[in-house]
């Protein structure tokens, strides 16, 4: 029977789960930051809180990372994925800080509804890391975020195309087109994280 003189160290994946754990709260802040009729702009700070946890958990993997000798999936997925996963509260940290930047008072087509599909993101991304962890159904979950990014570039072309038929301040326009490219850009961020899970399957499937 196979052994390693060197044990592998399996914390990867909950500490991987932590940081899924904090995007969902990232996810759910700016939900309710785009709930009201006038954005919450407050909601900022705590969303900079939470990026803030995210930084330091994804310090803490590449520190584990480099004083580990056997890790459960490749070093580079490792890397890759701590990496990915930082992304994607950065682009849900940039969307809530443009919001309060150009005090955005009312909420335009589009915006509740990529944070929403942000929200559900994140959680699919929470479920797929769960599955890697077990071992089994990770390609579900990615297929899922990536069917969540498709949904997301129709919101976000509808929402464009409305804001330019829609808005005569062209200073507005200017405004809400690029916060709602950050918005979507989370959802880039989101599949990017299923797009290396895939990597691991096919490594180690």
């Amino acid at each position: 029977m196979a052994f390693r003189l060197i044990p592998r160290e399996e914390k990867f994946y909950k500490d991987f789960q932590a940081l899924a754990d904090e995007l969902k709260k990232g996810a759910a802040l700016l939900e309710a930051m785009l709930a009201p009729e006038r954005p919450v702009w407050d909601k900022a700070d705590e969303i900079k809180e939470v990026e803030h946890k995210c930084d330091f958990l994804t310090h803490e993997v590449i520190q584990r990372l480099n004083r580990t000798f056997v890790t459960p999936i490749d070093r580079e997925d490792i890397h890759a994925l701590a990496r990915s996963l930082d992304d994607v509260m950065d682009a849900i940290d940039a969307s809530a800080a443009l919001i309060r930047l150009y005090r955005l008072d009312s909420v335009r087509y589009g915006a509740r509804e990529l944070a929403h599909i942000i929200s559900v993101s994140t959680h699919q991304l929470r479920l797929a890391l769960d599955a890697l962890e077990n071992h089994s159904g990770i390609i579900t979950h990615a297929v899922e975020i990536n069917r969540l990014e498709n949904e997301a570039d129709r919101t976000h072309q509808q929402a464009v195309s409305r804001l330019f038929d829609d808005e005569r301040d062209p200073l507005l326009v200017m405004k809400w087109k690029e916060t709602l490219d950050f918005l979507e850009d989370a959802t880039d961020r989101c599949e990017d994280v299923a797009n290396v899970l895939e990597g691991v399957v096919v490594k180690h499937g």
